[in-house]
């Protein structure tokens, strides 16, 4: 599959964040609801004066609900159209843009670049509070209150078992053509100050619903509901597990977008697009 800006194009990054609650998630939908996608190409068309609409590719496609902080988009614009407006894009789309969404950089972005099949990894960030009074009002969009006391010890114990890569097949709900083998580097719990306790989820990829199982399953172990190798065991199984619950949305947050020196996009950016097999094994969901 080429990747190559087309003659007259130029290739742009955009880094954004956005308050995810009013949104249907990042990309564009058939009957039209609001989402992060859809409301930037507007903007961008708007402030542009363009009769066209410039296509976004995001690095990672949130789901209803979430929230991001470090996403990455990018967006390939005539150059003419570019160099005049260029100076004033930020400006003019945080005037355009509603308040809960923010692009914070636009810059050409170097050879090989693609915000989605460059990227070598993602973290996220889950926020959950036991405190027996609930979730400080101020933070109710983006804490997720557990009804009962957590084992941050227990609940990292299960998450060890879980790292490196993988079929995530029970974590995940699947899509027809696509693996759901992942390399999951990172995944811990941390509490906070004022009783949030803060998972880290960090991996090359993710797939449909993944963090929000994994979160689901280890408040389980943390709550006294499931030992702490349930999780693992779920994992090697293979199947969805019904006592796997999918966590609300809320309390996700994308954090971050890591990518290699500009020497090595082009290479990953191929890399990424090869379906994904385990050693010795049937090649994922499909």
């Amino acid at each position: 599959m080429s990747d190559d800006v087309q003659p007259g194009f130029v290739r742009i990054r955009l880094d954004l964040s956005y308050d995810g609650r009013d949104f249907s998630g990042w990309a564009k939908q058939a009957r039209g609801q609001r989402t992060v996608q859809g409301d930037i190409e507007d903007a961008l068309r708007t402030v542009t004066r363009s009769k066209e609409t410039y296509e976004l590719t995001v690095a990672g496609r949130t789901d209803a609900g979430v929230h991001a902080r470090g996403q990455v988009a990018h967006v390939d614009l005539p150059v003419e159209l570019w160099q005049e407006h260029r100076e004033r894009l930020l400006r003019r789309l945080a005037g355009r843009l509603a308040h809960d969404v923010r692009v914070w950089r636009a810059e050409e972005a170097p050879d090989g670049f693609n915000a989605r099949f460059s990227a070598i990894w993602r973290r996220y960030a889950y926020r959950v509070t036991d405190n027996p009074g609930g979730v400080d009002p101020l933070l109710r969009g983006h804490v997720l209150w557990h009804d009962w006391p957590l084992d941050m010890d227990a609940m990292n114990e299960a998450a060890a078992a879980l790292t490196g890569e993988r079929d995530f097949a029970a974590y995940c709900k699947k899509r027809e053509g696509a693996t759901t083998i992942r390399t999951l580097q990172e995944l811990r719990w941390e509490r906070r100050p004022g009783g949030i306790l803060e998972a880290t989820v960090k991996a090359d990829a993710f797939c449909h619903n993944m963090v929000r199982s994994l979160v689901g399953a280890l408040l389980f172990v943390g709550d006294g509901h499931r030992p702490a190798d349930w999780p693992g065991k779920v994992l090697a199984a293979g199947v969805r597990d019904s006592a796997v619950h999918v966590v609300r949305p809320h309390g996700l947050t994308l954090e971050e977008v890591g990518y290699p020196a500009d020497e090595l996009l082009a290479a990953r950016n191929k890399e990424a697009r090869n379906k994904r097999s385990l050693p010795g094994g049937s090649g994922g969901c499909c």
